[in-house]
């Protein structure tokens, strides 16, 4: 009887290594906050199963402010996409950690052009993901003006057609160009300038929103908005009546990072050094800019792509077009004015 118990327990903890055997355990949850749309879903499954030990929680938001009211709130994340200057000021902020640039492999991928840039000198803090401009989508048989200024936007024969971001920084951006000003202005009189100029042109727009002005232009809705270049070839590519333009005024250059919050620690911050390293290998920035049509600034990627993706303008625009374009920065206390006009601009 001994024997026959002493055989069933044998068999009982057999079964249990084996199951132990047929899963992998739990060791970290991976908290990310990105954009929607704003990675190849294949890609965020391949780095689930090939890391089943880590187990991924994904979230988006749709703006950069929308982002940082969140995390205010007291809402944790491992890992962040800001933008440029949003960067900037959550450094600022304190609310992320300085990168151990060691332990992100196929970091050399990433091109020079996009390091040590102004809002984050030496990539302390960030790893350069997406770039790209802010321009005018339109569609050629609803527009027979040349689209190479800002003051189309404003052109009364359009009245209802027109799209703007629901966006602060892009849509001050587009006033301030068009009057010839900085992006990054902390000059007053330019500020109610751009707001006045913009709260002059709210009865000729049709609607301020983010993500649905890609399906509102590529279903006819509207003759022109205001988008990302990422968008923009998204949307041209579903509609061959939609064309692209940086106006002469100049615009907003834009590069998102990822980056590692405050918060991440132990095993969940390993979790995201792999994450980081993941994203930089060129396979897989070339995978995430096909899928987004954003720009990458992972040189090694790029030289994997088509000649005549490396071509196009909207995706890869030539060195006249950056000249003229600026990047974001950090405003500081000038954030509340820019701001402060929106809501009043909506508002009215």
């Amino acid at each position: 009887m001994k024997k026959f118990f002493a055989l069933l327990l044998c068999l009982a903890m057999a079964c249990t290594m084996l199951a132990g055997c047929g899963g992998t355990e739990t060791t970290a949850t991976l908290r990310i906050y990105n954009w929607g749309d704003y990675i190849d879903d294949d890609v965020l499954d391949q780095f689930r199963k090939d890391h089943p030990e880590i187990k991924v929680v994904y979230d988006m938001f749709d703006s950069n402010e929308a982002m940082l009211a969140k995390l205010e709130g007291g809402a944790e994340y491992d890992i962040l996409f800001p933008s440029d200057y949003m960067i900037e000021k959550l450094i600022q902020e304190e609310m992320l950690q300085e990168l151990d640039l060691s332990r992100i492999e196929n970091l050399d991928n990433i091109g020079d052009s996009f390091l040590n840039m102004a809002f984050d000198p030496g990539n302390k803090y960030s790893i350069p993901y997406m770039w790209g401009t802010v321009g005018i989508l339109y569609n050629t048989t609803m527009v027979d003006d040349p689209v190479d200024s800002w003051d189309i936007l404003w052109d009364e024969k359009y009245a209802g057609k027109i799209v703007m971001y629901d966006s602060v920084r892009d849509s001050m951006a587009v006033a301030l160009k068009r009057l010839g000003y900085s992006v990054n202005t902390t000059d007053d009189g330019e500020l109610q300038e751009a707001a006045e100029t913009l709260q002059a042109q709210k009865p000729l727009v049709m609607a301020y929103m983010m993500d649905n002005a890609k399906s509102t232009m590529i279903n006819g809705g509207a003759a022109m908005a205001v988008v990302y270049s990422g968008d923009a070839i998204f949307c041209m590519g579903e509609n061959e009546d939609l064309a692209y333009a940086v106006p002469k005024e100049g615009s907003n250059v834009w590069v998102d990072g990822v980056c590692i919050t405050k918060s991440c620690t132990g095993e969940n911050l390993d979790a995201a050094y792999t994450f980081l390293s993941y994203l930089c290998d060129a396979e897989v920035a070339k995978a995430n800019s096909e899928y987004i049509g954003y720009a990458t600034p992972n040189a090694a990627a790029l030289e994997l792509m088509d000649d005549a993706v490396k071509a196009d303008p909207a995706y890869n625009p030539p060195q006249d077009v950056l000249d003229r374009c600026e990047v974001y920065l950090d405003l500081g206390d000038k954030e509340a004015v820019y701001s402060r006009y929106w809501e009043q601009i909506k508002a009215n």
